[in-house]
């Protein structure tokens, strides 16, 4: 465990840095622990988060894949939170972090002509006051570093590479124990030039490394947990850089909080869920009124028997919602054309206001496709942390439908025994647009969307044909592509005219066709944990939305990296490039906060006419 304590925000560690994530510090690397080992028996450290919605979801994703004990009600939290005024007696709240890797490399090379030498020590060998240093062979102090490279497995497994094995693997005698130290020659980086080399004469260059099959079956190791995987894992081992980008993808469901008063008592009882969502029986009820002041005046005029059935009630609907995807259950209440959606009240967690068209400055001919929009003052995003993979992120859930999210848990596992997840409530605003199904139908019908679809396909195809769950892929529709592509654009188009960053901005998709219908719409919304989400420049764009997506659409002719990014042919490309077409950093690709998709899926010309292609695109085509 690292003695030091690191402040990282508690977004942070349901978003990027959550339980089996890399974490460099300035002399050392740690692993954020598992559930298991985050503190939080402090009272006041954290606090629940009602989501019926979420929380039904993943009972039944977590329960199918065996990571959710039967019988064990799953419940969402914050991550602990510090109190630095805090004078209390016993552990902090807070999260442990073990050191991981134990390999470290020194920071003082030795140099012969264009070869830099430094010495590969253990954990152990380092000097015992602060392990910060290693004392070398003629009694100096040498500062270290962790070494950029570990192993791990797709399940998300992670061990120490056992250097002193691996690179005399095969040979024979008695395991050698001679020095070890990292070789570089010249400055390029190139893994063939970089060797851990021993005493004894015998090396490994990191390309023989990176082989397939170099480092044999994965052990099952988790770091980040009291225990190893029990059972064998049938993965093989893969030599991986720590500070890569695939060294960690979080599993992150996504939830918007849709109202649920019907009466002034449910509002209540949903406005103060968090803090009652435990209790099961009245005497409970009147423990919780008892010590909570704010509570018991909010609730004065029912009984504990009344409120205790009324909270059964809201959290049996997350269950009954199951039937009904998140998105789905989103679409249907924005898209439902009431003037008034939600409440106008402080603790609301979704107001908004269906428009007229000339409210929104949509008018214009070129916006035949936008049937509506929808401006939300106020809503409630709640993200929870469920799992985690390595080398490759799990597929994204389109749709939203629960096929899909059932697809997406497979990965690594955040406690021993799970019974609460980390998440986040992050409060903003935005602006929800519905698109025409029968605009929409007309474009799909046309000979160049098609043409342009079969080219998607092919490339989706190659691309899935080298997937662990290939055949349980499937290709998103074209107005997906369509609209994703215009949600990027106007993202970058509103983050120039509403004062927000474009990287405060986030997209959620729906183009959801099944038995019920067709559903097509966007929501860009801001939703953060600080003040950048509720400043209300976003719905104030709303009456000039008609010229801002003309202006984003006309960006969309032309792009920097023509011909090249709108000759892209996907079939050309094996790896994820080929769930594109013309979308390059210069035109459309955004954050990756921001996008839903990773970045995926997107073709400026099936949103807009290209110098190569004019008659595929659904505005303007």
């Amino acid at each position: 465990m690292s003695a030091k304590r690191v402040t990282l925000r508690q977004s942070q560690l349901v978003l990027g840095f959550g339980p089996g994530a890399m974490v460099d510090l300035p002399t050392r690397s740690v692993i954020v622990g598992g559930l298991d080992l985050w503190h939080m028996r402090e009272r006041g450290s954290w606090r629940a988060v009602h989501e019926p919605r979420a929380v039904a979801v993943l009972e039944a994703l977590l329960r199918a894949n065996g990571r959710l004990a039967e019988g064990v009600r799953l419940s969402l939290r914050t991550p602990p939170v510090d109190d630095e005024g805090r004078t209390g007696a016993g552990e902090p709240p807070g999260v442990e972090a073990r050191i991981f890797p134990a390999w470290f490399v020194a920071r003082d090379a030795e140099e012969a002509g264009d070869v830099h030498r430094r010495r590969l020590v253990r954990w152990r060998d380092l000097n015992p006051r602060g392990r910060a240093d290693l004392i070398d062979d003629d009694g100096r102090r040498v500062g270290v570093t962790p070494i950029r490279f570990v192993a791990g497995c797709r399940k998300g497994h992670l061990q120490d590479i056992d250097w002193s094995y691996a690179v005399h693997v095969g040979m024979p005698g008695e395991r050698c124990v001679q020095p070890l130290w990292l070789e570089e020659r010249g400055t390029s980086g190139d893994p063939a030039s970089t060797r851990i080399v021993c005493g004894c004469g015998a090396a490994l260059s990191l390309r023989d490394a990176q082989a397939d099959g170099r480092f044999g079956k994965c052990r099952g190791r988790r770091p980040w947990l009291r225990t190893d995987e029990p059972g064998e894992c049938d993965e093989h081992l893969r030599f991986l850089t720590r500070t890569a980008t695939n060294a960690y993808f979080p599993q992150v469901l996504t939830i918007i909080s849709l109202p649920a008063a019907e009466d002034e008592l449910t509002r209540l009882v949903e406005a103060h869920m968090d803090a009652i969502d435990w209790v099961t029986m009245p005497a409970e009820m009147a423990m919780a009124r008892r010590a909570n002041p704010a509570l018991r005046a909010a609730l004065a005029g029912w009984s504990d028997a009344e409120i205790v059935a009324r909270v059964a009630q809201l959290r049996a609907r997350g269950h009954q919602n199951l039937e009904k995807a998140p998105k789905v259950a989103e679409f249907d209440l924005l898209a439902s054309g009431a003037g008034e959606i939600g409440s106008d009240t402080p603790d609301a967690r979704l107001h908004a206001r269906t428009l007229t068209r000339d409210q929104w400055d949509g008018e214009r001919p070129r916006l035949g496709p936008i049937a509506s929009a929808v401006a939300v003052h106020r809503l409630r995003e709640v993200a929870c942390l469920y799992g985690f993979t390595r080398f490759e992120a799990a597929p994204t859930a389109i749709d939203g439908d629960l096929e899909e999210l059932y697809l997406a848990v497979e990965g690594a596992a955040l406690a021993t025994e799970l019974e609460w997840l980390p998440a986040v409530e992050q409060l903003g605003e935005g602006i929800f647009l519905r698109f025409d199904p029968h605009a929409i139908r007309a474009w799909l019908a046309r000979p160049a969307v098609a043409a342009r679809g079969d080219m998607l396909l092919r490339g989706h195809d190659r691309w899935r044909a080298n997937q662990a769950y290939g055949d349980k892929l499937r290709f998103p529709t074209l107005a997906y592509y369509a609209m994703h592509g215009f949600s990027h654009a106007l993202m970058n188009e509103i983050a120039l005219d509403c004062g927000y960053p474009a990287t405060a901005l986030k997209e959620r998709l729906y183009a959801i066709v099944d038995d019920d219908g067709e559903r097509f719409g966007l929501l860009l919304y801001t939703a953060t944990t600080g003040a950048q989400g509720t400043l209300g420049g976003l719905t104030a764009v709303l009456p000039r939305l008609g010229a801002i997506v003309e202006r984003a659409l006309d960006r969309l002719a032309l792009c920097s990296g023509d011909p090249i990014c709108a000759e892209h042919d996907p079939d050309a490309h094996g790896d994820e490039r080929a769930l594109s077409g013309a979308a390059c950093h210069s035109c459309l690709l955004v954050a990756e906060t921001s996008c839903e998709a990773r970045n995926l899926y997107l073709d400026r010309a099936l949103t807009a006419p290209t110098v190569l292609t004019e008659r595929a695109a659904l505005f303007g085509g």
